[in-house]
């Protein structure tokens, strides 16, 4: 296949992800904020970072802590004000670091000015921002959606006598985006934004913001009844075009959508390159489903195998034409050590799923803590969660007959509020996220896992990440060479190499506490290669061949002559 992808800065940059709220207090109110990311934009530069993805900063009722919000154009005063975001984007400019902001238009919360409005009268015109239906008949909703977060899609008001829909929790009620005043509304908030000298947009949840015409009812099921009547609609397409064409595109901005159950073949729809191409990359959930069904909370054996065939086929299947965004941790996720690795063996596996991704075509996300190695925490009881999700699969499980003390063992694995634990910088009271109390309980293992001692540690996973980013920034090798796996039906080795003129890479990565024999490919000598990684001491190969070390990755490299 001819490649007819074009170089471009947005893919060869490294991208850090903040989830504000978590990442550093730095008024001394338990909250983190902007005041506290003005001091740590240095460390974030040192880990070798391009750009920052803010997880939403906007005013919100925090009901899904950010992501309902109540205002587009400010910024939360949790997190400071529009001042000091401009003063944060202005260093983070200044240190070469482009700035991208969270843009969640599938919903906005109910307390935005918007909502309110709708509720007045059914002849405001706010009315028709959202999608507001009467019953079927008296007591019974519209249809028979259901949140993928709380419960029913409706919510009744008995003002209007009528419901308005919300795919997610009650207080986020869905943009009707079919209104051309939604959309102008969107393209204004994008404007506000880039005005200021934002460099673009992460799009949350972007493939579900047009709805089938009638919302007709969907496939029964236990969550997210109607799925199929809200996800990748045609009409997508065409207010991404829209938004592009109009307010991104002149503007040079970058972006990169969201989208549940997306695949290649319908990720191609979106980002191959060319005079159609609607978005830069896509987000997906593919290989974060190696050990669940469709949802982190339907836990299932980690499968190695399952991993690598998503890892390999957006891969190949991108080759040529699109881009790949690579990521394994963020704020709707555990913690990957914790999933895919070995708390036991924390800096080892966590080395290894670096180089498991990091070393593979497209651009890399480092979650906040990721590049610590922080795990998951074991919170005592479910009255010490915050999530909206966690309460709501507690009712979930509750009713499929599941004890509470069992559902607080799998929320302590599945929630995804162990990557929202506050970030962990040094081994002082509340890990030095905060002076007093914080938010949400830091987790106790700070006092071994921190910035703090990992900067003091050469052989540290911070480190690591610093060489990995290091080494794949500006190397054709890794940002374009042909990917191509190696031993694809092992259940405990994942082997890639990759191939650009005249240069080879190999990535040999355990997945296994328990000894492994690898032996290379054939064409692959190492004996005549250079390591560049390992999370071991060297070891000698005999035969082409070694025992793996628990959670061992090695890095070769060959340049032919």
């Amino acid at each position: 296949m001819e490649d007819t992808r074009q170089a471009a800065w947005w893919k060869e940059m490294a991208v850090y992800q903040i989830w504000p709220r978590s990442f550093c207090d730095g008024n001394g109110d338990g909250v983190g904020d902007l005041w506290g990311v003005l001091q740590k934009l240095d460390y974030i530069q040192k880990l070798g970072a391009d750009a920052i993805w803010f997880s939403p900063l906007y005013p919100s009722p925090n009901a899904d802590y950010g992501y309902d919000i109540a205002d587009y154009k400010d910024i939360s005063p949790d997190y400071g004000d529009l001042e000091l975001f401009k003063e944060v984007l202005k260093q983070a400019h200044a240190r070469g670091m482009k700035v991208f902001m969270d843009l969640v238009i599938n919903h906005t919360s109910d307390e935005h000015a918007w909502f309110k409005a709708s509720q007045e009268s059914k002849g405001s015109p706010y009315h028709d921002y959202y999608y507001w239906r009467p019953g079927r008949r008296p007591g019974k909703a519209p249809n028979n959606w259901k949140s993928v977060f709380e419960g029913g899609a409706w919510e009744f008001s008995e003002k209007l006598q009528e419901y308005y829909l919300h795919v997610f929790a009650k207080k986020q009620p869905d943009l009707n985006m079919r209104n051309p005043a939604v959309r102008e509304e969107v393209k204004s908030v994008m404007r506000f934004w880039l005005a200021l000298g934002v460099d673009g947009f992460r799009e949350d949840v972007i493939t579900y913001i047009a709805k089938r015409e009638g919302l007709p009812n969907g496939f029964p099921l236990p969550i997210g009844t109607g799925l199929e009547h809200y996800t990748s609609l045609p009409a997508v397409k065409d207010y991404l075009r829209e938004f592009k064409d109009e307010v991104l595109a002149p503007a040079g901005a970058f972006t990169v959508g969201e989208a549940p159950m997306m695949t290649p073949t319908l990720a191609k729809e979106y980002i191959t390159e060319g005079a159609g191409q609607l978005l830069n990359m896509m987000f997906h959930f593919q290989h974060m489903e190696a050990d669940c069904f469709l949802t982190d909370w339907i836990p299932m054996p980690f499968r190695l195998k399952k991993l690598k065939r998503a890892f390999t086929r957006w891969q190949t299947e991108l080759r040529g034409v699109a881009w790949n965004a690579l990521y394994l941790e963020n704020h709707d996720h555990p913690r990957i050590i914790s999933r895919y690795g070995s708390e036991k063996y924390r800096v080892e596996s966590g080395k290894m799923l670096a180089a498991a991704y990091l070393l593979q075509s497209g651009t890399p996300f480092i979650y906040q803590g990721q590049e610590l190695g922080m795990t998951n925490q074991r919170l005592d009881s479910l009255e010490q969660f915050k999530d909206v999700v966690t309460f709501n699969n507690a009712k979930l499980f509750a009713k499929l007959g599941i004890k509470s003390e069992r559902f607080l063992r799998i929320a302590n694995r599945r929630s995804r509020e162990n990557g929202r634990s506050p970030m962990q910088w040094s081994a002082a009271p509340n890990a030095g996220f905060c002076q007093g109390e914080p938010w949400f309980r830091v987790n106790p293992n700070y006092t071994e896992i921190n910035a703090e001692a990992a900067e003091a540690d050469t052989f540290s996973l911070l480190h690591w990440y610093r060489r990995m980013l290091a080494f794949r920034k500006g190397n054709p090798l890794v940002l374009y060479g042909e990917y191509t796996e190696h031993y694809k039906n092992s259940k405990h080795i994942y082997c890639y190499s990759r191939r650009r003129e005249g240069s080879r890479l190999l990535v040999v990565c355990a997945f296994s506490e328990a000894p492994q024999r690898f032996c290379a490919p054939l064409g692959f000598d190492l004996l005549h290669a250079t390591q560049l990684f390992g999370n071991y001491a060297p070891q000698i190969v005999q035969s082409n061949q070694f025992i793996t070390r628990p959670y061992e990755c090695r890095v070769y490299e060959w340049k032919d002559e």
